[in-house]
């Protein structure tokens, strides 16, 4: 099954973190507004889900929030819909963030939610176009890069576990660890809204966390990206 060319998706852009591994910067900006080549990590992360025939965003905000939605509002939003999911009273990491903007995305489409710190070329018609023909509540962008950080999969590219080499913390969801794949997170996913009823986490949480208590019942896969271009921009290089 073929994603619909006509058809435009919604995306989330998770915006609303600390930037600590940004400081100084972020003790007076939120990341989301770090430039980039002249440009912010919001535009970045608008114009790639622009590109690839998003038409609706929701921004999560928290820190500096009010910059956020200042400098929307001065770029008109750059010519499509952004809606803010707020919040400044508590912050909800990945997973709680999404649940708690789950109202954006009622209507039964799939939908993106990308990191605002990754710069990536990635393709994601080619992605959507895998997801709906895997009928998998969830696709998960992942590359063959060093980190400290794994997402583990089965020769299906289905998720099978996590684990951290530097600490040897290890969370296996299916199967064994004999026999995985060790893939880096690129950021960037797509989501089915019937995600949302599987959701019994509440307040802040993550969403790998969330996909790892999934993933021995639901079909959770990963997606290889192979784009040119990948960066965490969520750290200066110094710290790279």
């Amino acid at each position: 099954m073929s994603p619909d060319k006509r058809k435009a998706y919604k995306a989330m852009i998770l915006a609303a973190g600390l930037g600590t591994r940004l400081r100084p910067l972020t003790n007076t900006l939120p990341k989301a507004l770090v430039k980039i080549g002249g440009k912010t990590l919001l535009e970045i992360a608008i114009t790639h889900l622009m590109d690839h025939g998003v038409s609706e965003i929701i921004v999560n905000v928290h820190h500096f929030a009010d910059q956020i939605v200042s400098y929307l509002d001065q770029q008109q939003n750059f010519g499509i819909k952004i809606s803010i999911s707020d919040e400044r009273d508590l912050l909800l990491d990945t997973g709680g963030g999404v649940k708690n903007a789950s109202w954006f995305f009622k209507g039964g489409d799939p939908f993106f939610v990308r990191n605002v710190d990754v710069i990536s070329d990635l393709d994601l018609s080619s992605m959507m176009e895998q997801h709906l023909h895997s009928k998998g509540l969830a696709t998960l962008a992942v590359r063959k890069r060093e980190t400290s950080r794994y997402l583990l999969f089965d020769h299906e590219e289905r998720l099978c576990g996590w684990m951290n080499v530097k600490t040897g913390e290890k969370k296996m969801s299916r199967g064994s660890f004999n026999d995985f794949e060790m893939l880096a997170f690129s950021g960037i996913q797509i989501l089915n809204p019937g995600i949302f009823p599987l959701i019994s986490e509440k307040g802040s949480f993550s969403l790998i966390d969330l996909y790892l208590r999934l993933a021995n019942n639901t079909l959770i896969r990963g997606y290889t990206d192979e784009g040119q271009v990948w960066e965490d921009a969520g750290k200066l290089p110094e710290s790279v």
